[in-house]
């Protein structure tokens, strides 16, 4: 079989499932898009095309491809992504612009909570080298992918800690604290095609509202005067979470859009 062949096996031509055949060729045949193109008359070997095959009936069941190929781009990062950790989404990368565009101290320190693979607390250490940065999660499998990242990359300023939200940090204060947690409403109709990832850091009590509460409630404790709460959520989520910032007395409460127009980052400040 050639890989021009190879192609035609999923998807319509210019549909995003070709591009996926296209990206999952790639990665076996260890080729660019350019490569790929003006290789296709190449034949695949009988391992290539039994691999291709296995791995285009997992897309067709719904797996995502970060997980049959093992990674994800995020930010200027590759991340390894296992099914133990959400991949990470490009909305996700507004959390990412929405804190390099604060005025943060040179020497910042910044807890990621539920860090998943870490693609928030591994992206802000790559940009900000002189930032401490400590990357929290309940899930033990999961975090060590995250260190394993940070291995990947050369990161020296991160650390990692098992915790469910607050419990474990240590008594101290920090000048931003962020988080992607768990948001979706537990009866919500889109899990049905999110089931190859974990629920747990998908869904959450409340019509999904419980873990955002639960951290922006016990955020002054670990905020320095001044410091700064950023949390993702639902694209519905923003007036009930900005109440919830009002209510625990942050000021400069604002929410930012993801690319797709929908509100998906509220912040706010901690002044006392």
């Amino acid at each position: 079989m050639k890989i021009a062949q190879a192609l035609l096996l999923y998807g319509e031509a210019d549909s995003y499932e070709r591009q996926e055949a296209s990206w999952l060729l790639e990665h076996i045949l260890k080729l660019n898009a350019f490569e790929l193109k003006i290789h296709s008359d190449d034949c695949l070997t009988d391992s290539q095309i039994v691999l291709y095959k296995q791995s285009l009936k997992r897309l067709a069941q719904g797996e995502p491809l970060a997980y049959i190929i093992g990674s994800q781009p995020f930010w200027t990062l590759d991340l390894k992504v296992t099914q133990d950790t959400l991949v990470p989404r490009p909305d996700t990368e507004v959390v990412i612009e929405t804190i390099l565009s604060l005025n943060l101290p040179k020497t910042a320190s910044i807890i990621d909570m539920g860090t998943g693979s870490g693609a928030i607390a591994l992206s802000l250490a790559y940009e900000r080298p002189d930032w401490f940065v400590l990357a929290t999660d309940i899930y033990a499998p999961t975090l060590e992918v995250a260190q394993e990242n940070s291995q990947k990359h050369a990161l020296k300023n991160v650390t990692f800690l098992c915790s469910e939200w607050y419990a474990s940090i240590p008594k101290q204060r920090f000048d931003l604290i962020v988080s992607n947690p768990p948001y979706i409403a537990e009866d919500d109709e889109h899990l049905v095609g999110l089931e190859t990832e974990p629920y747990r850091a998908l869904a959450s009590s409340e019509n999904g509202l419980a873990d955002l509460f639960e951290i922006i409630a016990g955020a002054s404790l670990w905020l320095y005067n001044g410091g700064w709460l950023v949390l993702e959520h639902g694209y519905d989520q923003a007036k009930e979470v900005q109440s919830y910032f009002k209510d625990a007395k942050f000021s400069n409460v604002s929410t930012v859009k993801d690319y797709g127009g929908n509100d998906r980052v509220t912040l706010g400040q901690y002044l006392v």
